[in-house]
Order: C-alpha cells, then structure tokens, then sequence
C-alpha cells in the first residue's frame, strides 16, 4: 500500500478484542455496551453482546464505559455520540481525526491520547491478530475520572487537553 492509496473503511470483521493491557492500565469500568459474544477476557463487570442483552444503543448506559466500537464507517458515530452523550467513560477508535463520526470527539471529549505505537487486537480466542490496526489509535476520555485515568496512564501516547472546538 502507498502512502496514497486508500484503505477500507468497512472491514472483514467488526470483532476486534482490546488488548489486555489497555484494561488493565485504565480500568475498571462499569459497561461495555459492544463487547463480542466471544472474548477471552470482560472489558468491563457489565458486558451486552446484542441479542439476547439487547442492543447496546438502546439500553441505558450507567457508570464509567469501556467502548472499542465497531469500526465501520456507518455504526461508529452512533456509539461515539452515544458515549458523547453519557458523559463518563473512556473510547478507543482510529484516529480519523478528519471524519464526521469523530465530532463528538472533538467537541466532548476532555482528553485525547494518540497512541505511539500502533496496536495489535486480539481475536475472539484470544490470540494476538498477526497484523497491527492498519490505522493510528486515540483513547478519548469523556468525564473527570475518565481523564484522570488517562492522565495517569503509562500507555506510550501523546495527550492533549486544549484544542479548537468545533
């Protein structure tokens, strides 16, 4: 791929599991409304899957949230304004910092960190996936303690707390 060609905004599969020590370093949370049925390990004490648990869109959200969306260009600004809205938890997404999706983002979160380094997910079984993200990440805390637990994290990133808001 060359530095101009374009890569795919909607991909092979949405369940990506977070890496572990991401939670670990910022954790706990309370829910995770898009977890995967599947997973080797929680995000959260409270994890809806869809289904039977319903759709996390549609359930009331409570305490501090732990959101690693779906990734597809369409689904992704729901669950980001969703999590805009409530107001405490934290969201890990592609740094797509020019998209639609991520205006909620910009107008509501109180701290960014972009990642130095690209992250590997882990599949469902909980194997490392062999190839990283494809795409720079940012963690996005919205609310006091989500940006405390961002502040004082020791994941390799760039915070930012002041920027021009839309």
């Amino acid at each position: 791929m060359t530095l101009g060609s374009h890569q795919t905004t909607i991909g092979k599969t949405q369940t990506w599991i977070t890496p572990k020590f991401i939670l670990d370093d910022l954790g706990p949370f309370d829910l995770d409304p898009a977890s995967s049925w599947v997973r080797p390990w929680d995000c959260a004490k409270t994890n809806w899957c869809g289904g039977t648990t319903g759709d996390g869109l549609e359930l009331e959200w409570f305490g501090q949230v732990w959101l690693n969306p779906p990734f597809h260009r369409y689904e992704v600004s729901r669950w980001i304004g969703r999590l805009a809205a409530h107001g405490k938890g934290i969201a890990l997404v592609h740094a797509r910092t020019e998209a639609k999706w991520f205006e909620p983002i910009w107008q509501h979160a109180s701290m960014i960190g972009f990642l130095k380094d690209r992250l590997y997910f882990h599949y469902p079984d909980g194997r490392r996936a062999e190839a990283n993200s494809g795409a720079p990440a940012v963690i996005a805390a919205f609310g006091l303690d989500a940006t405390m637990r961002l502040a004082e994290s020791k994941i390799p990133m760039i915070r930012i707390t002041e920027w021009e808001r839309p």
